[in-house]
């Protein structure tokens, strides 16, 4: 749920980012530098940070972004479909149908893209699983070792979250 989350957020971040350069390319020229977003380096930087520290070589680095790339194929038509599934339960909301029929509508949307996701998390854990298959032994301990300290640092960030929320 969270990687969905964060899909759906970098994909309204480039769409706000290409909306954006079209109405400032009517105005004011920017430089290449300066319209790169900040989103963009960090997920640069945390990429090559987490090359670093698994310690790919070049041949596994080239065959990971291959991986990503069929990836993001397969993933993308599935997201492309959860959104407008989602933008769908959202005109309906807004429509003047009756509540009951609303209500109908929203239950089979939702199941829809329960579905959807269900779909997309299979592919990602597909991806991960051809990620791992070009790792070491070692390689592989890292890379489990990363994934333990990243559901601690999200369990830790949510539970800050729930204290806050209930603080107020």
């Amino acid at each position: 749920m969270k990687k969905v989350l964060v899909l759906t957020f970098i994909l309204f971040m480039a769409v706000s980012g290409v909306y954006a350069a079209d109405n400032a390319a009517d105005t004011v020229s920017v430089p290449p530098q300066a319209a790169q977003s900040p989103c963009r380096t960090d997920m640069k930087n945390r990429g090559a940070a987490f090359e670093k520290r698994l310690g790919l070589t070049e041949a596994q680095k080239a065959k990971a972004r291959e991986l990503r790339m069929k990836g993001h194929e397969k993933l993308k038509p599935v997201l492309d479909e959860i959104n407008n599934k989602k933008q769908e339960a959202k005109m309906v909301k807004l429509s003047r149908i009756a509540v009951w029929a609303q209500e109908e509508k929203l239950a089979k949307l939702d199941k829809e893209i329960a579905s959807l996701e269900k779909k997309a998390n299979q592919i990602r854990r597909a991806n991960m699983k051809e990620f791992e298959s070009i790792l070491t032994k070692d390689q592989r301990k890292i890379l489990k070792q990363m994934k333990k300290e990243g559901r601690q640092r999200y369990e830790r960030r949510k539970a800050a979250e729930n204290s806050s929320t209930l603080s107020k």
